[in-house]
C-alpha cells in the first residue's frame, strides 16, 4: 500500500472527531476501514524523545536522562525482609503473564517474583509472548531482566503449558492478565488460579460479563488493586463470592524513585520559575491525554508561567497521538503545553517538576503517581481505581470527577463518545490545577511530609504480605487472611 496523502489523514482525523454521531455499529466499520486506508504510521509523527531540547525557548538545557541520583540520597535498599517459614509450608507458585515487556501489571508481577522468595515460595514466570500485536522492536524487556537475575521464566503456548506444569508442579498460580487458554491447562491439572485484577478494561463491554461469570468458575480468588476496582468487578459479576474479591494495594519500592538534585533537574529542561505539571502516561484513550492537553488550555490562559510536560509512548495508538498534538498545537498557549516520547529517566522529571497530573478514564492502581508522591510531589487525579487511596482525603493532592461521569459505571461506548468531545469533569479539572498552582508555596513545603506518608502507607512490604497471604491461604485450602480483606485506605 502506498503512503496516504495529507488530505486521507486530515479525513481520518475528521471523522474521529466526528464519530460520536454516527451508530456504533458503523463507527467501528468505518474506524477499521480508515485505519487501513490511512495506514497511520506512515504519515504521523511521534513525540521527540531528544531531552536535551529546553521546554523554554532560547535557554540552556542539559542531558535530563543522564542525571544520577544525588549522592547524599542514593542509598542502597535494604534487603527485603524475610519470613521464617518452615520447609513443610514453602508453596510453589507460577506467577503467569500474557506479554512480559514492561507495564504497570508486568512491573507488579515481576515485584512478586522477585520479593515472594522471602516469604517461603518458590516462583517461576510464565508468559505467552514479550510483544503485543503489532508491536515493532524486540520487546520482552522484563522477561530479560528477570531471566538475568536468575528468575526462573519460561515461555508457554498452549502446545506446551501441560507439560511445562506436571514437571514444575505449582501449587498455585498467580496470574497477570494472562491468556484464557492458560486458565483451562490449569484447571485442567487441578492448579487453583488467583486472578489479580489491575483495572477493569477487560470488562467495560456488557457483552463480556457473562463470559467473565462462566469463567470465573474456576478462579480460587482474586486480588483487586483498589476498592474501586473491587467494586466495579462485583458490581458486573454479582454471582461471584465477594470475600473471595481481596484488595490489596500496589506498594512502590523506593529504590525505584531515587531522589534527583530538583536545581539540575529544572536547569536541564530549561526551567527557572516556571510551574511545571508532569504527566507520565502513554498516548491513548485510556489515559485520556488529550481531554488533558484541551483542559490544559484554560489552565495557561489564567497562569502565564504554567507548563504541562506529558512523557510517554505513542505507537500504541499513533492517530490519537496525532489528534493530541493538532489540539495542542491549535492552543493559543501552544509552546507551553510538550508532548514528549518515553523518558529512561522519569525521576529526574519528576524531580522537576511541581505537580503531577493524570486525566485517565480508568486506571487500577497507577504506579506513575504513586511515584510522583514518593519523590514528594503533590498529584491531581481523576477518579479511578486507586486515586481515593492515594489522595486520602484532599492530603496528598486534588481529587477530580472522572471524565466519563460515575466511576462505577465505566464503559467503553461513553468512554468512545467522549474521546474528542467537552468532558464533563473539564471545569473541574482546570479549577483543580490551578489551585494547585496558587497552592505552590504550601505543597512545596509539603515535599517531605508528601514522601515521608508514601512511603509509610504503601509500603511494598505492606503489599507483598497482601498477595502472599493470599495465594498462601489458596494453595493450602485455607480461609482468605482476613486482614487482607480490608482496604488500606489512607
Amino acid at each position: 500500500m502506498t503512503d496516504p496523502s495529507p488530505r486521507a489523514l486530515r479525513l481520518a482525523l475528521w471523522a474521529q472527531r466526528q464519530a460520536h454521531v454516527v451508530p456504533a455499529p458503523l463507527r467501528r466499520l468505518a474506524g477499521g476501514t480508515l485505519r487501513r486506508l490511512t495506514n497511520p504510521g506512515a504519515r504521523t509523527s511521534l513525540p521527540s524523545e531528544d531531552w536535551s531540547v529546553p521546554l523554554v525557548p532560547g535557554r540552556g538545557a542539559g542531558d535530563l536522562e543522564a542525571l544520577r541520583p544525588a549522592p547524599a540520597q542514593a542509598r542502597p535498599s535494604p534487603p527485603p525482609p524475610r519470613v521464617d517459614v518452615t520447609e513443610p509450608t514453602r508453596v510453589r507458585c507460577a506467577i503467569a503473564a500474557g506479554v512480559l515487556d514492561v507495564g504497570g501489571a508486568e512491573e507488579v508481577a515481576a515485584f512478586l517474583a522477585r520479593r515472594l522468595p522471602g516469604h517461603g515460595f518458590e516462583t517461576a514466570v510464565v508468559y505467552a509472548d514479550t510483544r503485543l500485536p503489532g508491536q515493532e522492536g524486540e520487546g520482552g524487556r522484563l522477561a530479560r531482566a528477570l531471566a538475568a537475575e536468575g528468575v526462573t521464566t519460561q515461555q508457554l503456548t498452549p502446545g506446551n503449558a501441560a507439560d511445562w506444569m506436571r514437571s514444575w508442579r505449582p501449587d498455585v498460580i498467580s496470574a497477570h492478565n494472562a491468556r484464557d487458554w492458560l486458565l483451562d491447562v490449569a484447571g485442567e491439572l487441578g492448579v487453583p488460579w488467583v486472578e489479580t485484577l489491575h483495572d477493569m478494561h477487560r470488562f467495560y463491554h456488557p457483552h463480556s460479563w457473562e463470559p467473565e461469570r462462566e469463567r470465573a468458575r474456576a478462579i480460587s480468588a482474586q486480588v483487586a488493586v483498589s476498592d474501586l476496582v473491587r467494586q466495579q468487578y462485583l458490581r458486573r459479576n454479582p454471582s461471584y463470592p465477594g470475600d473471595h474479591v481481596v484488595t490489596v494495594p500496589n506498594g512502590v519500592d523506593g529504590s525505584r524513585v531515587l531522589p534527583v538534585d530538583r536545581s539540575q533537574a529544572r536547569a536541564a529542561l530549561g526551567l527557572t520559575d516556571e510551574f511545571l505539571f508532569v504527566s507520565l502516561a502513554r498516548y491513548c484513550l485510556q489515559k485520556n491525554t488529550f481531554g488533558l492537553v484541551t483542559a490544559f488550555g484554560d489552565v495557561a490562559r489564567e497562569h502565564p508561567d504554567v507548563h504541562l510536560l506529558v512523557a510517554g509512548r505513542a505507537n500504541d495508538d499513533p492517530l490519537y497521538y496525532e489528534q493530541t498534538r493538532q489540539a495542542a498545537a491549535a492552543l493559543p498557549d501552544a509552546g507551553r503545553v510538550h508532548l514528549r516520547g518515553h523518558c529512561a529517566n522519569p525521576s529526574a522529571l519528576l524531580a522537576a517538576a511541581d505537580a503531577f497530573v493524570l486525566d485517565s478514564f480508568f486506571e487500577g492502581w497507577s504506579l506513575s503517581s504513586m511515584e510522583a508522591l514518593m519523590a514528594g510531589i503533590p498529584v491531581v487525579l481523576t477518579d479511578v481505581g486507586g486515586a481515593r487511596e492515594q489522595l486520602a482525603n484532599g492530603r496528598r493532592g486534588h481529587l477530580v470527577a472522572n471524565p466519563a461521569g460515575n466511576a462505577e459505571l465505566v464503559d467503553w461506548q461513553v468512554i468512545n463518545e467522549l474521546r474528542y468531545r467537552p468532558q464533563g469533569n473539564r471545569a473541574e479539572l482546570v479549577s483543580a490545577m490551578s489551585s494547585m498552582v496558587r497552592e505552590r508555596a504550601a505543597w512545596a513545603n509539603a515535599r517531605q511530609r508528601l514522601h515521608d506518608e508514601a512511603v509509610s502507607e504503601f509500603s511494598p512490604d505492606e503489599s507483598l504480605a497482601g498477595h502472599a497471604g493470599v495465594l498462601r491461604a489458596v494453595a493450602l485450602g485455607t480461609p482468605l487472611p482476613a486482614h487482607a480483606r480490608q482496604s488500606q485506605v489512607g
